[in-house]
């Protein structure tokens, strides 16, 4: 029997009129939509496309768990692609969102890679998304790159030394994920005088966005897991 299709699916940072036209489309035709989800349930990938649902469409939230653990996310893992391929094999096409660009950062890089190596007779096809890159910077108004100059996407982690370097050989830098890390970062910008060249927003776009312009003032302070940091030095 042929196996069904998966869609690996991007829907966008948060506005729910920024999934583009293919991605509506699939989601209408797709049999299953699998979607990322917290341990109590709710997904925000879920939220933003939740009004352009078909009725009735089967839906499968797969939990993806936030550890270094490399057993528990090879068991992990290996559980989240067989619940995808019992569906597939029933010849279901399976369209799995995610939030921004599935090919960004994001769990669809080793959902389709893993499902390539387990069932490499499934077709495959990614739907590209808005970033929460694009989304962040157009709703804060504030242009990524012009010309010659340099832009870099960042993961904020604890290692200042690289996020100074990343800081002085770009002149923008997005740091992705930073709520972990504000007060160091915040630190580092001060340092390097740069606190004032910093925004910081919360859930780009969606009905819950922040935006914070006064840095300097969220010293201490916990935000959300989807939160990003624009320094534009020039």
């Amino acid at each position: 029997m042929t196996t069904g299709k998966l869609y690996a699916m991007g829907v966008g940072p948060g506005d729910k009129e920024l999934i583009t036209l293919k991605a509506y489309r699939v989601l209408a035709e797709a049999d299953v939509i699998a979607y990322p989800r917290k341990l109590n349930g709710d997904s925000y990938a879920l939220s933003i496309v939740e009004e352009h649902l078909p009725e009735g469409i089967e839906r499968l939230g797969l939990h993806f768990p936030m550890t270094r653990d490399q057993e528990l996310l090879k068991t992990k893992w290996e559980a989240i692609v067989q619940d995808v391929w019992d569906y597939l094999a029933q010849g279901k096409n399976v369209a799995f969102i995610t939030e921004g660009d599935p090919y960004l950062y994001s769990t669809a890089i080793h959902l389709t890679k893993l499902m390539k190596e387990r069932h490499p007779e499934v077709e495959m096809e990614v739907v590209p998304g808005v970033s929460s890159i694009n989304g962040a910077a157009t709703r804060l108004d504030i242009p990524l790159a012009d010309g010659d100059q340099q832009l870099g996407v960042i993961p904020a982690t604890y290692d200042m030394e690289a996020m100074r370097k990343a800081l002085e050989e770009h002149d923008t830098v997005v740091f992705l994920k930073v709520a972990k890390v504000l007060t160091e970062m915040i630190g580092l910008l001060k340092e390097m005088d740069l606190i004032d060249k910093a925004t910081v927003v919360t859930k780009a776009g969606s009905p819950d966005e922040v935006v914070y312009r006064n840095v300097a003032a969220l010293e201490g302070e916990e935000l959300e897991y989807l939160t990003l940091m624009i320094v534009k030095k020039c």
